[in-house]
């Protein structure tokens, strides 16, 4: 259902509050640059720190902007199950054609409340949903054969695996079979991950580069495999970059180097040490981005 390069994009602020204007702006340079969905609230999009009202205006901010040329896929991710309810169901509301929904996090669910949690909503919510498991930001990683029991829901299409484990993604790949989408969670690993059977990945760098990484995808779909393998080795140094501190305070980074957006965070999050930066700006010269 949803394949592809498909950008995690970062939520802009200007003192403190989101930048619309700037959002929009980006939301252009997707579509232009040939993203095959979007995905507001994310991690990238720093969902954790946007108080209610604020998440919802981003979601339908982009899907206003979008305007049907793209599939928006809203983070809707909590963990607490009525709170992601609550949320998945505003999204479907305001026309998000998906919900990616992080597993749980601090609480330390077993693979049994796991399967719970996404049972209720998607029980509760009729629309496409994609679960994401990233257990380096959760700490609680959705074991293969939690996946598979999940994976015969009508309601649950696809799931955004961020473990960086080709071994986790092949198991989830087998025991599934085309009962789920897998799309990759990580740049670094898209590439292998397709070679396996994934449809594509949830990506970072797609907010600084979304034609190169659409272009791999696409490579890959039209059966040009050296064309893809060599896009996956030429952007791995430029995507690391992207984690040289923690998400996404690289790529807003280099997105204000851009001059796309402002490079703010929110707090805890802070900007990059000037160390860091030296290191990103010469990366992104090497690549010409700037």
């Amino acid at each position: 259902m949803f394949k592809g390069s498909i950008v995690a994009i970062v939520t802009p602020f200007t003192n403190g509050a989101v930048d619309f204007e700037k959002l929009r702006e980006l939301v252009e340079f997707q579509i232009a640059g040939g993203t095959d969905a979007i995905v507001p609230c994310g991690t990238t999009g720093e969902a954790s720190t946007l108080d209610y009202d604020e998440h919802m205006d981003v979601v339908k901010a982009v899907i206003e902007q979008v305007d049907k040329r793209v599939p928006v896929i809203a983070g809707t991710g909590s963990n607490s199950t009525q709170e992601a309810i609550e949320l998945s169901l505003k999204a479907k509301e305001a026309g998000a054609d998906g919900v990616l929904l992080v597993t749980p996090y601090y609480n330390k669910p077993t693979q049994e409340g796991l399967f719970r949690h996404y049972t209720a909503i998607a029980d509760a919510v009729a629309i496409p949903q994609i679960l994401y498991n990233v257990p380096g930001r959760t700490g609680v990683n959705m074991l293969p054969e939690t996946v598979a029991r999940l994976a015969s829901h009508k309601n649950i299409v696809a799931i955004k695996e961020a473990t960086g484990s080709l071994q986790q993604a092949s198991e989830i790949l087998a025991l599934c079979g085309d009962k789920i989408d897998v799309l990759s969670g990580d740049d670094f690993i898209t590439f292998p991950m397709m070679a396996c059977g994934a449809k594509g990945v949830i990506s970072v760098l797609a907010n600084i580069m979304p034609k190169t990484v659409g272009d791999l995808t696409d490579a890959f779909f039209a059966g040009d495999l050296e064309k893809a393998r060599q896009l996956h080795l030429k952007t791995l140094k430029i995507g690391n970059a992207m984690f040289i501190e923690s998400n996404p305070i690289p790529v807003k980074t280099a997105l204000g180097l851009m001059g796309k957006c402002s490079d703010e965070v929110r707090l805890p999050l802070c900007p990059m040490g000037e160390a860091n930066k030296a290191k990103l700006v010469a990366i992104m010269k090497e690549y010409e981005l700037i």
